[in-house]
C-alpha cells in the first residue's frame, strides 16, 4: 500500500531530556525572520517589527522554538542593516523600541524565544565613533583599523587584503590614512584590542538582554581579531579561501577570549540566554572551538548547507560535524537556506526535482541530532526569484560588480575616496552598461542569487501515513523554468562568493558544490602576485555577484495576486505571479503541501523521544545515531525508536522496511515487509 502525509494528532509536549533540563537550544528549531521581507504593517512596502508580531501565530503553529530576527537597528541600510549606526535604537523603517519590546513579549506569550543579531566586527560609517574618527577627534581612530599606506607617498593600500564584496579591503580617507573594511566601505572594521570597543559591546548586549531577548546571533564571529601586523596573503580571489584555508583576517585564536567573556555575561542572566556564532573555519575541528563549554552555545554548520545532493558527501559532512561538536560537548546545527544564499529548491535543480529534493533534505535535516535553522519561506517551498529586473535589485554589491577597472588615484581633499572601484566623487566615472537599481525608501539589503532554473511551485505531493491501502498519486509537473536574469543554462546555476551579514558564503548549484566549494561566478582574477598595484581589480572577479535579492523577495501570505498579504501596499522587491499557490493560506490544510509537511515534521520531532537532541534516549552512540547498511544512493540511520531513509537516486529503490512509516516527503509503497522508496525522497519510520 502507499503511504502519504496526512494530518494526524500527535503529542505536542516535549519529551526530549534536554528540554526538561533547560538546555532548550540543544535541539531547538529556530526560524530566521528577514525583517524587511516578512510582513509590512504600515504600507511602505518594507517589513517591520509590528508586521513580524502580527504573524507570530504562524510560527507558533508551525512548531518552531525560537525566532531569529535580522538587524532592525538604526542604519543607513548600505548593507541591509548590517551597517549599524546605533546599536540601542530601532530604525524608524522598522518601528521603534516599544515595538521591539512588544514583539519580544508577544513571542514569549506564544512560547517562542527571540534571538537578535549583533554586528560586532564593524559599524556603519555613520556611527558616531567613525564620524569622530574622520573628523580627527583625538583617539577616535584607535577604535578602528586605520593605517598609513604603502609607497613613498602612502598611496597604496597597507596590505593586499580584499573585501568580501570585491575590490581592496581598504579605503583612503581625505588626510591620506587608510581604514580597513572586510566588507563594504560603509562598514569600517573595529579594533577589538581597544578596551572601549569591548566595554561598548558588553553594554549593548546587556541592553537587549535587559529588554528580554533570549540570545544573539553573532555576525562574523570569526572576524573580530586580525593577525598581528596585518600580513599580506600573497594571492587574490581571497573570498574563495574562506572556510578552506587559514586567513590572517578570519578565525584568529584571539576571538575566543571575546566569546568566553560573552558567555560569562550570558550566563549571568536567568533563562538560558544563548550565543550563536556565524563563523567560518577551515575545518570542523576549528569550528568546534567556538562551542567549547566556556564559549558560545551554537555555531552555524555551513558545510551541510554547501553539501551536494550526494549521499556519500552528506554522510561525510554529518559524521565529521557530529564528531567535532560531540568532542566538545556541544550540539551540531543544521541549515539549508538563509538570507545570503540561493534557496535550496533552486539550488537542488529547480522545478519538480528541486522541490522534491528540498522537501527530502528538510526531513533529513530535522531527523539529525542537534538544532535546526529554517529560513522564512522554506516551509512554503519557495524557489529563488532569478528574474528580478536590474532596477529592482538593491544588493550593495550589484552595482560594484559592474564597474570597470579604475586607476587608484590620490584622494581629492575633503572626500573619502575611492570606494571599491568607484572613482573619487569629483572624478568622471565611466557610464554603466546597465541601469542603476533605484532605491525604494532606505534600502540596500544584500542579495546573492546564483541562479539556476526556478520552479513555479509545482512538484511532488507527498507525506504522512494513512493505514488504508492507496495507489500512488502522479507527481505534478513543473512548468518551464524561467531563465536567470543575466545568466542562463548551466552558467545560471553557478554560485557566488561569501558575504557579510549573513550566514556565510553561498553554495554553488546542485551538482557543482562540495564542502570545499565556496562559490564563485566566473573566472577568478588573481589580485595578488602579478596584479598591477595601481589598479582596483574588477570586483566581479574577486567578490560576490550582488544577486542575493532573489532569496529576499517578501513571502506570500494569502490572496491571488501580489503582494499576497505581505502588507497594505506593494513590496520592496516584486513577487512572482506564480506565488499565489504557494502562500500560507493556499497551503494550509492541504495534506500534500510543503507547509503541512513541515508542520507534521516539527510536531513529530516534538513527540518522538528519539528525535532532537544529541544523546536523547538509550544508545551506545553519544549522538544517539547509528548508520545501517543500505543500497547505493540511499542513506539509512537509526535513533532510539526511529529510522530515517533518504533516497538520492532518480529512480525508486526497494529495501526491507525499517519500521512503520510515519512521515514521507513523497508517497511510499510498502507491504509492511519491504518498501519501495520514491526517487529524491526522505521517509521517517517508527519501530
Amino acid at each position: 500500500m502507499t503511504h502519504e502525509s496526512t494530518a494526524v494528532g500527535l503529542a505536542s509536549a516535549y519529551s526530549n531530556a534536554t528540554t526538561a533540563s533547560g538546555d532548550w537550544w540543544r535541539d531547538a528549531v529556530i526560524y530566521q525572520v528577514y525583517v524587511r521581507s516578512f510582513a509590512d504593517s504600515d504600507g511602505d512596502g518594507i517589513g517591520d517589527l509590528r508586521g513580524v508580531r502580527s504573524r507570530l501565530p504562524h510560527l507558533a503553529r508551525l512548531g518552531v522554538d525560537a525566532v531569529w530576527l535580522t538587524p532592525f537597528y538604526v542604519s543607513p541600510q548600505a548593507d541591509g542593516g548590517y551597517d549599524v549606526a546605533d546599536y540601542r535604537a530601532v530604525d524608524p523603517l522598522f518601528g521603534d523600541l516599544a515595538d521591539a519590546d512588544e514583539l519580544v513579549r508577544a513571542a514569549h506569550e506564544l512560547g517562542l524565544r527571540v534571538i537578535v543579531d549583533v554586528v560586532p566586527n564593524h559599524t556603519s560609517e555613520q556611527h558616531p565613533w567613525f564620524r569622530a574618527a574622520l573628523a580627527g577627534e583625538p583617539g577616535a581612530r584607535e577604535r578602528y583599523l586605520f593605517r598609513r599606506g604603502r609607497g613613498a607617498d602612502g598611496s597604496l593600500p597597507p596590505n593586499d587584503w580584499e573585501s568580501i564584496f570585491g575590490g581592496p579591503a581598504w579605503t583612503r580617507a581625505a588626510d591620506g590614512d587608510w581604514y580597513l573594511h572586510l566588507f563594504a566601505p560603509e562598514q569600517p572594521d573595529l579594533d577589538w584590542t581597544h578596551p572601549e570597543v569591548t566595554a561598548e559591546f558588553d553594554s549593548v548586549l546587556r541592553f537587549w538582554l535587559d529588554l528580554g531577548v533570549d540570545g544573539f546571533r553573532i555576525d562574523v564571529a570569526h572576524g573580530m581579531v586580525k593577525a598581528d601586523g596585518l600580513p599580506d596573503i600573497g594571492r587574490g580571489a581571497q573570498a574563495t579561501l574562506i572556510g578552506t584555508e587559514p586567513l590572517p583576517f578570519f578565525d584568529q585564536d584571539g576571538v575566543h577570549e571575546i566569546h568566553r567573556a560573552w558567555r560569562r555575561l550570558l550566563d549571568s542572566y536567568e533563562g538560558r540566554r544563548i550565543g550563536v556564532a556565524e563563523a567560518w573555519a577551515p575545518s570542523s575541528e576549528r569550528l568546534a572551538l567556538y562551542v567549547r563549554p566556556d564559549e558560545l552555545h551554537q555555531a552555524f554548520n555551513f558545510r551541510f548547507l554547501t553539501c551536494p545532493w550526494d549521499p556519500e558527501a552528506m554522510r561525510t559532512v554529518i559524521d565529521e560535524s557530529l564528531s567535532a561538536t560531540t568532542a566538545v560537548g556541544a550540539p551540531t546545527t543544521w541549515v539549508l537556506s538563509n538570507h545570503d544564499v540561493v534557496r535550496h529548491v533552486t539550488r537542488y535543480g529547480g522545478g519538480a526535482q528541486g522541490l522534491a529534493r528540498a522537501r527530502a533534505a528538510a526531513l533529513l535535516m530535522l531527523a539529525l541530532p542537534g538544532s535546526a535553522y529554517l529560513y522564512q519561506g522554506e516551509e512554503l517551498g519557495l524557489p529563488e526569484v532569478t528574474d528580478l529586473p536590474p532596477e529592482s535589485r538593491q544588493d550593495p554589491a550589484f552595482r560594484r560588480g559592474r564597474r570597470p577597472q579604475i586607476p587608484l588615484g590620490a584622494p581629492t581633499p575633503g572626500i573619502i575616496a575611492p570606494r571599491d572601484g568607484e572613482p573619487p566623487a569629483r572624478a568622471q566615472a565611466e557610464p554603466d552598461t546597465e541601469p542603476a537599481p533605484q532605491a525604494q525608501g532606505r534600502t540596500g539589503p544584500q542579495a546573492q542569487a546564483c541562479c539556476g532554473p526556478q520552479t513555479d511551485g509545482a512538484g511532488p505531493e507527498p507525506q504522512l501515513a494513512p493505514q488504508a491501502p492507496a495507489t500512488a498519486q502522479p507527481q505534478a509537473e513543473a512548468g518551464p523554468a524561467p531563465q536567470a536574469q543575466g545568466r542562463t543554462g548551466a552558467e545560471a546555476q553557478a554560485c557566488c562568493r561569501p558575504q557579510a551579514g549573513g550566514a556565510g558564503p553561498a553554495p554553488q548549484a546542485q551538482g557543482n558544490i562540495g564542502p570545499e566549494a565556496r562559490g564563485c561566478c566566473g573566472p577568478q582574477a588573481d589580485a595578488g602576485a602579478g596584479a598591477a598595484p595601481d589598479l582596483l581589480t574588477a570586483p566581479e572577479a574577486e567578490g560576490q555577484d550582488g544577486l542575493r535579492d532573489g532569496c529576499r523577495v517578501p513571502i506570500p501570505w494569502d490572496g491571488p495576486e501580489p503582494p499576497y498579504g505581505f502588507g497594505p501596499a506593494g513590496s520592496w522587491l516584486p513577487q512572482p505571479p506564480a506565488w499565489a499557490g504557494l502562500s500560507v493560506a493556499a497551503q494550509t490544510g492541504d495534506p500534500h503541501s510543503t507547509l503541512e509537511l513541515y508542520r507534521a515534521a516539527l510536531e513529530l520531532r516534538r513527540a518522538m523521544p528519539g528525535l532532537g537532541a544529541p544523546g536523547a534516549g538509550p544508545s551506545p552512540d553519544p549522538c544517539g545515531m547509528r548508520w545501517l547498511p543500505s543500497p547505493d544512493g540511499v542513506l539509512l540511520f537509526t535513533r532510539p525508536g526511529f529510522a530515517c531513509t533518504l533516497n538520492t537516486r532518480p529512480d525508486p529503490v526497494e529495501l526491507p522496511a525499517p519500521g512503520r512509516p510515519v512521515l514521507s516527503s513523497a508517497p511510499v509503497e510498502t507491504d509492511g515487509r519491504t518498501v519501495r522508496l520514491p526517487p529524491d525522497s526522505c521517509t521517517w519510520w517508527a519501530f
